[in-house]
This record gives structure tokens, sequence and C-alpha cells, in this order.
């Protein structure tokens, strides 16, 4: 029996070829569990078959587990392909990966049957957790149903030596999957090859084109035509925040960016994600300044399916490649809804009639610490699982608010879902629970326990209620704690450093920069940010004036109001700021929080580098792009109270700041000296916590700067630092740890939170 990702990657014709090889007889199939496998003949070359199949497996797939056992002889003839069998449902389902190189050759060549066709894969390529509808993986069980093979596609299927053979999604220009371009209003304008051309035509002539790929649409436009970025960031309702780029070429993304090994890979790996790369200086005028505004680094990928390869061919520049949505809502899978919810924004739409049974947004990854560090998981990653030590009973994890995924347990393994956003909207709602339904049907998935965040508001608690009476609330940092360790392989004790913007604390106030001891039981809140208010309540988030009027008016109480020179007073004005003072004295609307992403947001206003934010994170990740242009080892001065918990006073840090703005340092040097400090806080606590593992999670630790300065210095002083790699650090990762979470606890709600 082989588990593991062994099916939708060739490893039955794999085995098939391998025992045909060794002149083995017996047969091959597979189940709900996994790849079956009955061979016999004489020991020595079984055993050369067994080191084999683990060596020689098929480039994309990869075995947890082998387990072998030795019996009777039954006298088989030969050696063949069994039909699949059902049962308990735990075999992995493959995500969907890029098109391999030979399948690529083919597209390309004038004297192949597949020549320009852009659906065009094999057993080593395509899509997989897109189309799937069940288990075992077979044909009859994907949305690839509808397309009845032609004689010549049954034949490559049929045949062990073909690299198609079994390759499920199998099709070609003959029988499979077409092309259609349509005018915005629905009516035709082509179709096949002569639809691909015009949508190119009409990119490069300066419109916007919804294209239907892999797990859903895509909107796309000539990146070089700043009026035509411009015109897709009205359309969308998109003001500033960074758009996803794809490139012809590898070359053709050399001439734009810095690319390191680790990046490379990352750009030419199967997965092929959205990779976060440094712009090259002298060429800041390739790509529209209106694609990434003041920022640094471009969001960029490769083709990876045919129909990308085609199309980039036909254009030769990049493109802006973003979501086919309105921001906040999901992505769009389907024709007719694509025409519905696209129509505002799109003027042509080159859609086709292969179904999507599940979204699957573009996965986005940046090198952190010489890792690979996932910020959104998708295409790509989801849902392969998470391995575990310990079995867990059923659990349905329900995420968190924002950045939401879903997760169940099965066993060892957490099944994690890809990105769903921000329950925000009703679409998102209605994909929250559609992805739900679709992970449970996979698996025929009966969850003895619901877990979810404590935050009595948020829509996936809320859900969680209507599921079940009395679902398993797991505080929101713990969580995030969990998830990194399980991720690493790591169980309790151990320190988790969770630093984010915000989520419930059982103390009734806002938390977001946290230390928690961690035990097997629960866990103990160590330590603290010092808390301030925040004034105007949710408003204060896309408004870092606020956060910085709260930190003065910590430290300086109503007098602050005399500081009027200061960037934050000045921004919001005098009688703003008296208003937000008086809401702060007497404690209206402005919760008191621990938050370190609003101390970024502050810190960010103090210097003037931005006052008010049109996207989440906004404001510190300027902060951390202006760190990165200063070189220095200096930080500002900071207290860690005594007490239960104790509390990172951030105070002389800020007052020390403040200094360095009245002196007119560079806001670069500022910028930096903060990122140091931060990194020398976790060391502090670090050491007085005497846990020698210490995990780093929350939407803080997407900081790259922040990262490996602090991973520097715990390893400096003797510490074990983990922080993220395949599961996001941001929310997207909290269904697991609630997973985890509810997975390991005796009682129905958390045992120690203190």
């Amino acid at each position: 029996m082989v588990r593991g990702a062994v099916q939708g990657v060739g490893f039955r014709p794999f085995v098939y070829r391998l025992a045909r090889e060794l002149g083995l007889q017996g047969w091959v199939k597979n189940s709900s569990q996994g790849v079956f496998i009955e061979v016999e003949g004489p020991h020595e070359l079984l055993d050369t078959f067994l080191l084999r199949v683990q060596r020689d497996r098929p480039p994309i797939s990869f075995i947890q587990s082998l387990e072998s056992s030795f019996a009777d002889t039954a006298g088989y003839a030969g050696f063949e392909i069994r039909e699949s069998t059902h049962g308990e449902k735990t075999a992995l389902v493959m995500p969907d990966v890029a098109t391999c190189s030979d399948c690529m050759r083919e597209i390309f060549d004038p004297q192949d049957r597949r020549y320009r066709y852009p659906f065009t894969n094999c057993t080593n390529c395509g899509p997989r957790f897109t189309i799937i509808e069940s288990l075992p993986y077979d044909r009859p069980a994907t949305t690839m149903k509808a397309f009845t093979m032609c004689a010549e596609c049954a034949r490559e299927y049929r045949d062990p030596a073909d690299r198609r053979f079994h390759a499920q999604p199998n099709a070609c220009p003959a029988c499979g999957p077409q092309l259609t371009l349509l005018a915005a209003k629905g009516s035709e304008l082509g179709s096949r090859d002569p639809a691909l051309k015009k949508a190119a035509e009409a990119i490069a002539w300066g419109q916007i084109v919804a294209v239907k790929g892999l797990g859903g649409f895509h909107l796309m436009v000539d990146a070089r035509n700043d009026d035509a970025v411009q015109l897709l960031r009205r359309r969308k309702h998109r003001e500033e925040k960074p758009l996803a780029l794809m490139f012809p070429s590898l070359d053709t993304l050399r001439d734009v960016c810095e690319i390191d090994a680790l990046e490379e890979r990352l750009l030419l790996s199967p997965e092929s994600p959205i990779v976060l790369l440094s712009r090259k200086e002298e060429a800041q005028t390739a790509v529209a300044s209106s694609v990434a505004p003041g920022n640094p680094y471009l969001g960029v990928m490769l083709p990876y399916t045919p129909l990308h390869h085609l199309l980039m061919r036909e254009l030769g520049f990049p493109v802006v490649a973003t979501s086919g949505n309105i921001s906040d809502e999901p992505i769009c899978i389907d024709n007719h809804e694509a025409l519905e919810r696209l129509r505002p924004i799109a003027d042509l739409l080159l859609v086709h009639d292969r179904p999507i049974l599940r979204h699957a947004d573009d996965s986005i990854a940046r090198v952190v610490a010489g890792r690979q560090l996932l910020l959104r998981r998708a295409r790509g990653f989801a849902p392969l699982p998470i391995q575990l030590e310990q079995e867990l009973p059923p659990v349905l994890a329900l995420g968190a608010h924002q950045k939401n995924t879903v997760a169940i347990s099965v066993g060892r393994q957490v099944f994690c879902s890809q990105h769903i956003g921000d329950l925000e909207t009703e679409q998102a709602f209605i994909t929250f629970k559609r992805t739900i339904a679709g992970l449970g049907d996979l698996y025929d998935f009966n969850p003895q326990r619901v877990a979810c965040d404590m935050h009595p508001d948020y829509m996936s608690t809320r859900h969680a209620h209507t599921l079940t009476p009395e679902p398993f609330e797991v505080q929101h940092h713990h969580a995030h704690a969990l998830a990194c360790l399980a991720e690493n392989g790591i169980a309790p004790p151990a320190l988790g450093v969770c630093w984010d913007g915000s989520g419930y604390g059982p103390d009734g106030t806002v938390w977001g920069g946290e230390f928690l001891r961690l035990t097997q039981n629960g866990f103990e809140r160590f330590a603290h940010l010092r808390t301030f208010r925040l004034p105007g309540g949710e408003r204060a988030v896309r408004e870092p004036r606020r956060c910085a009027l709260a930190l003065l008016f910590e430290l300086r109480g109503e007098s602050v109001l005399n500081s009027s020179h200061l960037s934050p007073l000045a921004a919001l004005g005098d009688e703003d700021s008296r208003v937000l003072v008086r809401m702060m004295l007497r404690g209206v609307n402005s919760p008191l929080t621990s938050s370190a992403g609003r101390l970024f947001d502050a810190v960010a206003s103090l210097t003037g580098l931005r006052q008010v934010a049109s996207y989440e994170g906004q404001a510190a990740m300027e902060l951390e792009y202006e760190a990165t242009r200063a070189e220095c080892d200096e930080s500002y001065p900071f207290a860690l109270r005594e007490g239960s918990p104790r509390v990172l006073d951030w105070a002389p840090m800020i007052e020390a700041l403040l200094e360095d703005v009245g002196r007119a340092v560079s806001t670069a040097l500022i910028a930096r000296r903060f990122h140091n400090t931060l990194a020398e806080m976790i060391v502090a606590v670090a050491a007085e916590a005497g846990e020698d593992r210490v995990a780093l999670s929350g939407g803080c630790f997407q900081n790259r700067l922040l990262t490996e300065l602090t991973v520097r210095k715990l390893e400096e002083r003797g510490l074990r630092p983990y922080w993220h790699q395949r599961i996001p650090p941001n929310d997207g990762c909290i269904a697991l740890g609630q997973a985890v979470a509810a997975g390991l606890a005796k009682d129905r709600r958390e045992n120690d939170q203190r």
C-alpha cells in the first residue's frame, strides 16, 4: 500500500512499467486510501522493486508511507492496472501543476497534433484539484467526464509506454475543451485559436480581457500601458494595492527584476506561484508605475498552462494578471457567473468549456531566510495536507474572518483548503460554505468537533454555531502558534511569538503583540506589547495617523494636543485630534490593543511615510521597504516590565524615535532602527521565558526584514526559531492551528487561557 501524492501523477503507469521491466507479475490499482500493489516474483527482484518505487517515482509525486508484507504466491500470468476500488477516503488529492516541458514542446511543434492546443496535459502536469469531484481519481470522477476521448487519445490512455497512460484529463483538439471569445454582453466573437489571437490583439490595444484559466479567471491588461492599468484599477475598485504580473519567459523577467537561485526555482517549479521579486533600478519604466505604486517589489509569475503560454507567446510583453473579481470578492470560475460579475470590468472574455469545480487563486510566495514562505496558499499547493505526529479525531476548522481558509483532520493529516479570502461579502460567504462542502465530499467527512475563532462577530464563528450548539473556540494567537509548530513537526512546549493586526483576547482587549508559553494542555500569556487605545476602532486600521495619536496619547495624555507639528496630528487636523483625544479619555469606541501591526502603522505615521492606508498592511510594508534602504545595527531602548503577564514597553523606543524625527534623521535609518529594536525585543522575551524553541507566526512575519533579523538574533542567542514555509504566517494558517487545538484538547474549551 502506497500513501501520499500518488494519484493523478502517473504513479500506476510507473508501477506498471517498472514491474514489466523487472519481469514481475501482479496488479496495481487506485483506492480511496492511495495505491494498492500486489506483485510476485523472485525475492531479490521484489526487493529491487520496492527500492525503485521509492527512488524512481514520478517527479511530481511524493510517498508518505509504503507498507509492504510478503504473502503466498497467487500465480499471476502478467501485470495489469485494475479498476479502482472505493472505501474510506484518505488518499491525497494532487494540486493543479504547471505545464511540463514535454507538453510545451508539443503545443509549439507545427507537426504535432496538439499544436497550439490550449488544454494539452499528461500524467506529469495539468488540472487536478480544480476538476476532481470524488476519490479515487478517475476520469468519470472529474469534470472531464463530459468529453469522450477520440480514438487516438484513447490509444494513448491505454498504452503503458505513453506518458498519457491513464492521464485522466487527456484531450486533444478533436475531442477536448475549446476556447470561445465573448463580448462583455455575451455575444460570441470567435472560437478556438482565432479566439486566442483576437484576445491577444485586444490586450495589445489596451483593452481589459478576462481569461478563464485553471482555477478561475484572470483580468489581463498590458502592464506597460499606464492608462490601461489605471482603468483596470478604477473598474476593479482597487486603488493602490499591487497587481500581479505574468511575464512571457524567465529571460524577459530577468530584464526587470533581480532573481536569485531560490527565486528562480520557485518560478519554474510545478507549483508556479506568484513570487515577490525586487525590481531593478534601471528597469523602473519597463512596467507601468501604477502596477505597484511606491513598491520596490513586483509580484510576478510565469505562464503555467498551455493557454497562458500561447497567449504570452503572442504578446511577448508582461501583462497584469490579477484575480477575476471585484476587490474583496472571490475569484470567478463559471462562464455565466463571469459574464454577470466581470461585465463592469472586462471588455472581452476568453472562456472555455472545461468546468472548474473548485476555485484556486494563484499562490503567492517570497524567499525569506533562505526558504520559501507562502503568503497565499492556493493553486499548486492546496489541498496537500500537513502531516502530524499524532492522530486527531475528525475536526472541521473554520478559520478566521480575513484571509480565510478551512481545514479538516483525517487521521494524522490536516487538509487545508485553498485561500478563500475575507468573509466580508455574500459572495465570499457562499464560497466559504462551498469550500467546506467540497472538502467534506472528497473525504466523506463527518466531523466530531467543529473548531472556530473566539471572536463572536467573525462570520466563520457565527457559521460554526449553526453547525453545532457548542463549537470548540480557539484563541486566535494560540491557533497561530500551533499552526507554526504543526507545519514544522514540533509539539509543545515552546514559546509562540504571535504578532499581527488583531485577535480577540479572552480579557476583552484586542490582542496582537503576544508571547504565548505553549504547553500540551493550552497556553499561558507570558508577555505582550504595552497596550494603547484604538480611537474609532476598525477605522484606526485604515488610518495609521490614529494609531500614532494613540501612542502619543498613551505617553503624554491630553497634552498631546500641543504637538500639532507632528505628522499624525497635522494630518488629522486640530478638530479631529481633539475629538479623538476626548474619545480616548472617556474610553468611547477606543478599545485597548497590544497589536504589533498597529505599532507598525503608528511608526509609519510618526515618520511621515503613510497617514491613511488604501489596503491592509500598506503602512507596514512601506516601513519595511524604507528600512531595507539603510544598513545599521543600532536600535532604540525598550523596557520589559515584571508581572504576569510581563509587559514589553515600547515607550522608550517611541520617545527616542521622536527625537530622531525632530533631528531630521533619515526615515530609512529610523525604520531600520525600529526593525532592529523589534527583533531585540523578541529575543529579550524569549530569553526571559526560558523556552528553547520559538515559533514565529502572524501577519507581521510576512515582513522579510523583521523575520530574518529575528531568526538571526535568536540563533545567535542559542535559541531555535521556527517560522512558516508551506502555510502562510497570516490568518491563512488559523484553520490548521484550530484543527490541532481542537483535536488534541480533552475538553470542549481550551484548558489554560490566562
